[in-house]
């Protein structure tokens, strides 16, 4: 139980280093190119060694290439190592519930673009609107799905905390990544300022 909980968390914070440092160019992009397929053998490791696990990982995996978000070629790396380990180890994984859980990634992810869209636009005082960021914000369809997968007893209810685990890594990642962000552009603000001061001396 113990290794999902941490493989999981480290697999969602090396997703999203790896998404900002080629969407957003925060982080650095060789680490990030060096990351992937290190994060692909742990991933791939944790589907080997048990079932549920693989189809919790694999229907991750099919939701963001599904809806294209394998875009860089970090993820190409890492999706390339991921599916040639798996086939190699003969993973074993369960139908149905992958298919469920397909389709939640999918939505998941479908929701969590449109609030992105729209969150200039969400009203802090409105209890819908902030149901809405948090709900696809925090991508809880799939995590639902885990829930109703253990209650069935097809996996074990410990897959739900690691994947709360794994999506708040990935919104720790995401938060540091927007503070970076503007500490840079507050910094080159600093700089525009002085240079302008500069001219006029």
């Amino acid at each position: 139980m113990y290794f999902f909980l941490l493989s999981y968390s480290i697999l969602g914070a090396g997703l999203k280093y790896i998404d900002d440092a080629f969407d957003k160019k925060i982080f650095n992009r060789l680490i990030a190119i060096v990351m992937a397929p290190v994060l692909s053998i742990l991933g791939a490791y944790s589907m080997m060694i048990d079932p549920a696990s693989a189809t919790i990982l694999l229907a991750v995996l099919f939701g963001v290439l599904l809806k294209g978000k394998i875009d860089n070629v970090a993820f190409a790396i890492g999706f390339a190592v991921v599916i040639l380990i798996a086939g190699l180890a003969g993973i074993h994984f369960l139908v149905l519930p992958l298919i469920l859980l397909t389709a939640a990634a999918l939505l998941d992810e479908v929701g969590n673009d449109y609030i992105d869209s729209v969150k200039d636009q969400l009203n802090p005082k409105n209890p819908v609107h902030m149901f809405e960021k948090f709900f696809f914000g925090q991508r809880w369809i799939m995590k639902i799905g885990i829930l109703f997968l253990a209650v069935m007893n097809l996996v074990p209810l410990f897959f739900l905390l690691a994947m709360i685990l794994f999506d708040y890594a990935y919104l720790t990642v995401n938060a540091y990544s927007r503070v970076k962000d503007q500490m840079t552009n507050a910094s080159s603000m600093k700089k525009v300022i002085a240079s302008v001061g500069q001219i006029f001396k």
